[in-house]
């Protein structure tokens, strides 16, 4: 036992020897961005079993439905960086290489049979499983397939083994399946899909193309979604016109390679090196320099800077408002047709992109949530109350952790009540009226054609 001695304290609780103020005020600085750290987060590269609350509820509670919705994993850039050796990354699935999965073999086999499958239009044309030996532009590559294999995996042990969300004899009416029409994002879905189904029956695969990144249906039209889209696309460009280190940094890098500066900065060079980083490669290099760490740290820092002045300004706000109502609408409905004994769709997998992720998060009010990571999932669990059965409730999830509390709707519920979660009216009164009050409107229609307040 180690005693550490403390300085009396008077009666009227003072120490007597505190004259000074050692420690600064914290609470006045935010905290310092780390640029390098941040990207790892955002790589999500497997290593360690990662531990989640989804699942989570009291005994007497009965889980009804699940619905995912889900960033593609790991993939290869969409852009090149001009002037240099593109990164040399293999897309062929081999087992025995790392990152894998004890299932990847039997993933390989199964998918080079799924010609029962029923796919929509165009997808019944893209590859199942990526298999070039160099990656081709945008190809989810291993590390993509593994991480979706694992979130799978950690999805059947909670929601099928434990909580039997889905029965061995399952049918494909229990199932709703919607991706986006790049390779990427349906081969993420059938990784998803393979480890999670208690049997992967390609001929109960029903798997629906979308054609908007935003998941709006046929429900796009919509003006003011497009002006607030401008106007955070001027903010964007207004802070980076600002950053003098991020304009040096491109000045530089637009020398080494041998290319005008604003050549450089269309070229995205961050996607490119985030490649670079997630794969542990190292950065390209020309006769006349290297590209390195510094010039990543003072891109990503800019990135992330961006993240947090996008957060305090409203304007990507109100965008998101307007882009994710469809399908926020879409979830409420279903979740609410659950709810009064419908058994029909009982899992619910969406797989789409970062940019259909990260308007749903600002939307929902969700403001401490890092930026959708490769692989990264939000999840909507609905419960039944078995002491009430005509009692539902919502717990949101993201990366399994429970965010049910930051949403705008319901962030003062668990304060009135004893229940981990939250009132399913709560979250249709949300969509369906509270989301257009900030537009001074009372439907989706009516907001997109007015200005906010």
């Amino acid at each position: 036992v180690h005693l550490i001695p403390v300085n009396p304290v008077r009666e009227d609780g003072l120490n007597p020897k505190s004259r000074k103020r050692i420690m600064p005020d914290l609470l006045t600085e935010p905290p310092a961005i780390d640029p390098v750290y941040e990207a790892r987060v955002y790589c999500n590269v497997p290593t360690i079993a990662e531990r989640s609350m989804e699942g989570h509820a009291p005994h007497y509670f009965k889980l009804v439905s699940v619905q995912v919705l889900i960033r593609h994993g790991d993939r290869y850039p969409l852009y090149a960086i001009p002037k240099t050796k593109r990164p040399d990354i293999d897309c062929m699935l081999v087992p025995s290489r790392k990152p894998s999965h004890p299932q990847l073999e039997a993933f390989i086999k199964h998918m080079s049979k799924g010609s029962a499958a029923q796919m929509d239009g165009s997808l019944s044309s893209l590859p199942r499983y990526p298999s070039h030996s160099l990656c081709e532009m945008g190809e989810l590559t291993q590390t993509g397939v593994v991480q979706h294999l694992r979130n799978g995996q950690l999805l059947r042990e909670i929601y099928i083994n434990k909580h039997k969300l889905l029965p061995g004899d399952w049918t494909a009416k229990q199932l709703y399946l919607e991706t986006t029409g790049k390779s990427r994002t349906l081969q993420s879905a059938l990784a998803l899909l393979y480890t999670l189904l208690p049997d992967f029956d390609w001929k109960k695969i029903n798997m629906r193309h979308q054609w908007s990144t935003i998941f709006c249906s046929g429900s796009c039209d919509c003006p003011m979604r497009n002006h607030y889209l401008e106007e955070e696309q001027r903010r964007q460009y207004s802070l980076r016109v600002k950053n003098s280190d991020l304009e040096k940094i491109y000045v530089d890098m637009a020398k080494i390679v041998g290319i005008p500066t604003r050549q450089l900065r269309a070229s995205n060079p961050i996607d490119s090196l985030l490649c670079y980083f997630c794969h542990n490669v190292t950065f390209p290099c020309t006769k006349t320099g290297c590209i390195g760490m510094e010039h990543f740290k003072v891109i990503k820092r800019h990135q992330l800077e961006d993240e947090r002045e996008r957060q305090e300004k409203k304007l990507y706000f109100l965008y998101a408002l307007l882009a994710t109502h469809p399908l926020l609408n879409q979830t409420a409905s279903r979740l609410q047709r659950i709810a009064e004994g419908k058994k029909e769709e009982v899992f619910v997998l969406y797989s789409a992109h970062d940019v259909t992720l990260s308007p749903v998060l600002s939307a929902l009010g969700i403001t401490e949530a890092r930026f959708p990571r490769f692989a990264a999932r939000l999840v909507f669990e609905l419960w039944q109350d078995g002491k009430r059965p005509k009692e539902h409730f919502i717990r949101i999830l993201y990366n399994g952790a429970d965010v049910t509390f930051q949403t705008s709707f319901c962030k003062d519920h668990y304060k009135r009540s004893s229940k981990p979660m939250c009132p399913l009216e709560k979250f249709v009164n949300f969509v369906r009226r509270d989301m257009f009050l900030i537009f001074n409107s009372t439907s989706y229609y009516d907001a997109c054609r007015r200005r906010a307040l």
